[in-house]
C-alpha cells in the first residue's frame, strides 16, 4: 500500500497534482462502481473511461490495466481494517465485551456495504489462484485472525474451553462475519431485522472469544 508519506504518482514515476490526483480518483470510482455490474473478466477499459467520462489514454496514464486499478482499489479496502483491530483490544469483559462485539458485527457489515464489489473481485481473483489478490486478502485477514486468538487467549477463552482450538475458531468467526457482512441486504426482511442479525452474530462472536 502507498504510504501516506509517498506522492502518488503515474506510471512513468511523475508525482501527480490536485487535477490529475481528482482524475485517477474518478477512474477508480467508475471501476469500483462497474465491478458492481459485471465481473472483472468482463470489465474492460473503454467501458471504465466511458464511465467516467474521459479517454482510454488517460486510463493508461495511471493504470497498466483493469486489474491494476482492481489491485489499487483493494489495497485501499485494506485501509481502515486498524480500526476493526482495536476493537480487540483491551477490555472484553460483560457489558463492555458484548458492546466491542456488536461494534465487530457492524464494522463487517459497513466495510462490505462500501467495498463489497471489489473484496468479492478479490476473493474471487485469490480463489482462482492469482498471487496478488491472495497476498492482499492475506494482509487482511490474517491480523484480524491472530487478533481474535490473542482475544481468546487473554480472555481466557481457551481454559474454559478445552474443546476450543483458537486458530480453527478465529477462522470460523471471520469466515461467518464476512459471509453475513457480504449478504446482510439480502437476509435482512420484516421476519428477520437488521438489529437481529447483528445482535445474534454479535452474541456468538463473544461466547467464542470470550467464552462467556
Amino acid at each position: 500500500m502507498t504510504s501516506r508519506s509517498e506522492p502518488i504518482a503515474d506510471l512513468s514515476g511523475r508525482p501527480l497534482g490536485q487535477r490529475a490526483l481528482h482524475k485517477r480518483r474518478l477512474i477508480l470510482d467508475a471501476t469500483r462502481d462497474l465491478l458492481s455490474q459485471r465481473g472483472l473478466r468482463e470489465l474492460r477499459v473503454a467501458d471504465i473511461a466511458r464511465a467516467v467520462p474521459t479517454s482510454p489514454a488517460s486510463f493508461y496514464q495511471y493504470f497498466s490495466d483493469v486489474e491494476d486499478a482492481v489491485l489499487q482499489l483493494a489495497q485501499e479496502a485494506n485501509a481502515p481494517l486498524p480500526d476493526l483491530l482495536a476493537l480487540f483490544e483491551g477490555d472484553w469483559r460483560g457489558a463492555e465485551g458484548r458492546r466491542r462485539a456488536r461494534a465487530v458485527v457492524e464494522f463487517f457489515m459497513h466495510y462490505w456495504d462500501r467495498h463489497g464489489p471489489t473484496l468479492r473481485v478479490r476473493n474471487l481473483a485469490a480463489d482462482e489462484g492469482d498471487q496478488r489478490f491472495m497476498e492482499l486478502r492475506g494482509r487482511a485477514m490474517l491480523p484480524i485472525l491472530s487478533a481474535m486468538e490473542a482475544l481468546m487467549q487473554r480472555s481466557g477463552a481457551v481454559q474454559k474451553n478445552s474443546g476450543l482450538h483458537p486458530p480453527a475458531a478465529a477462522l470460523a468467526m471471520s469466515a461467518i462475519l464476512d459471509r453475513l457482512a457480504a449478504y446482510h441486504r439480502v437476509m435482512e426482511s420484516d421476519a428477520m431485522s437488521h438489529d437481529d442479525l447483528v445482535d445474534t452474530t454479535a452474541r456468538i462472536l463473544y461466547h467464542t472469544l470470550t467464552g462467556k
